[in-house]
C-alpha cells in the first residue's frame, strides 16, 4: 500500500527494472507461479492459492472483506493514516502483520507509529540513516547537504538533508500550510469537556468515493471549542446519521458546502433534506475559494481550543495539509495537495467562513484579550 493508487501502480504494478528491461512485479512473481492477474485491480492470484495486491491509502477501503495475513505500507507518513485503524481488525483477526516503511515528515501519524513500536515488546523498530546503510560515501553526502543549503537555504537545506538522509523527524513538513499556526496553538492542543449547557455546531465537506470529514464545535465568549471530528470513506449520508446521534450532543447548526443541495451520496435525495428530515438544522457556507478559506482559518486559529484525543485524527491531516514543491524550481504550487489530508482541511476552512456569517449566535467581539480566568479555562480544564 502506497499513499495514492494513482502512485502504487507506476511506481510499482508499471515499474520496470532498468537493468534487466523487464517488470518488477514479474521478476519478484515469475508467470510458472501465478494462476491469475487483474490488472485494473493490481491483483495476483498464485497456483497455491496465496494473492497479493497493490492498493493506495486513498483507497484503502477497496481492500475491506478480503483477508490479508499482512500489509506493508510504503511511505507511511505520506500516507492516510485513517487505513491503518480501518483494517487493524482484518489484520488481527487473521493473526497477522503489518510493516510501516518511510521517510519522516515532521512530527506525524509515521513519527507516533515509531515510537509505539520502541515501546511495545512484540513489534520491531528501527532507524537507518544514510551513514548507516552504506549507501552513500562521506564525501557525497557532504556534497548532497551542501545542494540542499544551496537551493533551500541554510535552516530549511539543512532541516530536509537531515529529514531526506539521517531520518530526522525534527524537520517540518515542506509546504505545509498551517505549519505556523499549529506550532503557536501547541498549548490549545488538551482536554476539551463537551458542555452540555452549550449546541455543538458541524462543520462539513462532503465527499462520494472520496472522504466526508466532520468537525464538531462549541462557541464560547472568546474562543471556538473544538471538541470531536469524524471522518469516514465511502459511506453515504444516512450512514454517518446514526454516528452522530450515538455521541447524544445537543446538536446546533449543520453547516454543510455551498453545493450541499446538489450533492448526492447514493441517495435520490440531497444531502441537505437527509440531514433535515433527521432533525438537523442545516446551513450551507457561501462559496469561496480555496485561498479564502486558508485566511479565514488562520485568523480563526488563535481563538481555537482542540480536544487533545477525540480532535487527533483531525489535526494530524491539517498537520500534512500542504502544498506541492516542484523539486527544480522550489516553487510551491498555486493550491494544496488534494491528498488525504484535503478533506479535513476543507471543512476546517469551511467552518473559519461559516463563524464569520451573521448569526443568531454570533460572538460579542472581545475589546481585549482573555485571560484565563475569562476563559473559565483553569489547570487544563474547562470550568462551569
Amino acid at each position: 500500500m502506497l499513499p495514492m493508487a494513482a502512485q502504487a501502480r507506476k511506481a510499482i504494478w508499471n515499474a520496470v527494472n532498468p537493468r534487466s528491461g523487464k517488470k518488477r512485479i514479474d521478476e519478484a512473481f515469475p508467470l510458472e507461479i501465478r494462476s491469475k492477474k487483474n490488472d485494473q485491480e493490481m491483483y495476483i492470484e498464485f497456483i497455491n492459492g496465496s494473492t497479493w495486491q497493490v492498493l493506495g491509502s486513498d483507497n484503502y477501503n477497496a481492500m475491506v472483506g478480503s483477508p490479508p495475513v499482512g500489509i506493508v505500507y510504503s511511505e507511511w507518513a505520506l500516507s492516510n493514516p485513517a487505513a491503518k485503524a480501518y483494517l487493524r481488525p482484518i489484520i488481527a483477526e487473521n493473526n497477522g502483520w503489518q510493516i510501516f516503511i518511510t521517510t519522516p515528515r515532521g512530527k506525524n501519524h509515521a513519527y507516533t507509529t515509531f515510537r509505539g513500536a520502541k515501546d511495545d515488546p512484540d513489534a520491531f523498530a528501527q532507524i537507518l540513516t544514510a551513514n548507516e546503510t552504506g549507501q552513500y560515501t562521506l564525501e557525497q553526502l557532504v556534497k548532497l547537504r551542501a545542494e540542499y543549503v544551496r537551493d533551500f537555504g541554510e535552516a530549511m537545506g539543512n532541516a530536509l538533508f537531515d529529514q531526506e538522509f539521517m531520518c530526522s523527524f525534527e524537520a517540518p513538513i515542506m509546504g505545509a500550510v498551517y505549519a505556523r499556526e499549529l506550532r503557536d496553538a501547541v498549548d490549545r492542543i488538551m482536554r476539551v469537556p463537551y458542555d452540555p449547557s452549550k449546541p455543538v455546531h458541524l462543520f462539513w465537506d462532503l465527499g462520494r468515493a472520496d472522504k466526508t470529514a466532520i468537525w464538531f464545535a462549541q462557541l464560547g465568549p472568546f474562543e471556538y471549542r473544538v471538541i470531536d471530528y469524524m471522518e469516514g470513506v465511502g459511506k453515504h449520508i444516512g450512514e454517518y446519521i446514526p454516528d452522530l446521534q450515538a455521541k447524544r450532543y445537543v446538536f446546533g447548526d449543520c453547516w454543510l458546502p455551498h453545493d450541499a443541495n446538489n450533492e448526492l451520496l447514493a441517495s435520490a435525495r440531497t444531502v441537505a433534506q437527509q440531514l433535515r428530515d433527521a432533525g438537523f438544522k442545516v446551513r450551507t457556507v457561501p462559496k469561496t475559494s480555496i485561498d479564502t478559506r486558508i485566511q479565514a482559518a488562520r485568523l480563526m486559529f488563535p481563538l481555537i481550543y482542540f480536544d487533545e484525543k477525540r480532535t487527533e485524527e483531525g489535526v494530524t491531516a491539517l498537520r500534512n495539509y500542504r502544498y506541492d514543491v516542484d523539486e527544480e524550481t522550489k516553487q510551491l504550487s498555486n493550491e494544496p495537495l488534494h491528498n488525504w489530508a484535503s478533506h479535513a482541511a476543507d471543512a476546517f476552512g469551511y467552518m473559519a467562513v461559516a463563524l464569520r456569517e451573521p448569526k443568531k449566535h454570533e460572538l460579542a467581539k472581545p475589546k481585549r484579550q482573555p485571560h484565563a480566568l475569562q476563559t473559565g479555562r483553569f489547570n487544563g480544564q474547562w470550568m462551569g
